[in-house]
């Protein structure tokens, strides 16, 4: 038989198990607080709804394609300048120093002599015959002629060198082939030289039009050594 004095005992102890159980609340899940996110104060020296400038590394300023590119009359304007400055000069140098001869303007320096390049740059391919130097020198001008006005066509509106060298190349060019196709020979009538121990040492007599050219080459090769690369741009349509 269970001993009285055991299961007397163990009564209260069964009920102060039963009253704990009851008296622990079930654990609840902490309350999740919202992320805080913080705003850094735009620098002191920006002003709000200003424009900040482009990070380091990138470029300085996005042109604006909508910019028109280089006026088709600007072209022709500038090459028929060049053009009607080189037959001019051409016209009279023909006739002043058909009476006068050679014109010294820096004695030792600088003259103004007639001479007849029937070939090309610094009297290149002039022993060659007539009938292959005459049509060589029209179809290369013919094709700088082409190249150069489609080139211009696709000018950036920033490339102002390559705006004026273009037109100035175009002119002198121009000039040189309309001496080839009246005369079979381009007039020239420049002469820079220096005298040393009596003995001249002459450059190569040129004219207005190799002036035009060599100047646009010039401006042409700045636009390729100092301008930026340029990408992406197109070129407005017409009208638009």
């Amino acid at each position: 038989m269970p001993d009285p004095s055991t299961s007397e005992s163990s009564e209260p102890a069964r009920t102060a198990a039963a009253e704990a159980s009851t008296s622990i609340e079930p654990a609840t899940a902490p309350l999740e607080t919202p992320l805080e996110t913080t705003v850094e104060p735009a620098p002191p020296d920006v002003v709000p709804g200003e424009r900040m400038e482009p990070p380091a590394g990138t470029a300085h300023r996005v042109l604006d394609p909508s910019l028109p590119p280089p006026s088709t009359l600007f072209l022709v304007f500038v090459a028929a300048f060049s053009f009607a400055a080189d037959i001019l000069s051409k016209n009279w140098a023909e006739k002043r120093l058909a009476e006068v001869g050679t014109i010294d303007i820096i004695k030792n320096y600088f003259s103004i002599t007639l001479a007849k390049n029937r070939g090309g740059a610094w009297g290149i391919f002039q022993g060659q015959p007539e009938s292959l130097r005459r049509p060589f020198f029209l179809l290369v001008s013919a094709g700088a002629i082409i190249f150069i006005s489609s080139l211009y066509r696709r000018l950036h509106p920033s490339q102002t060198a390559l705006k004026w060298g273009l037109p100035l190349v175009l002119g002198g060019a121009l000039g040189n082939v309309f001496d080839r196709i009246r005369y079979g020979h381009v007039i020239d009538f420049l002469d820079v030289y220096v005298v040393k121990q009596g003995v001249p040492h002459r450059w190569p007599t040129f004219n207005v039009a190799d002036v035009c050219i060599c100047v646009g080459v010039l401006l042409m090769a700045i636009d390729m050594l100092f301008t930026k690369k340029r990408s992406n741009y197109v070129r407005p349509a017409q009208g638009a």
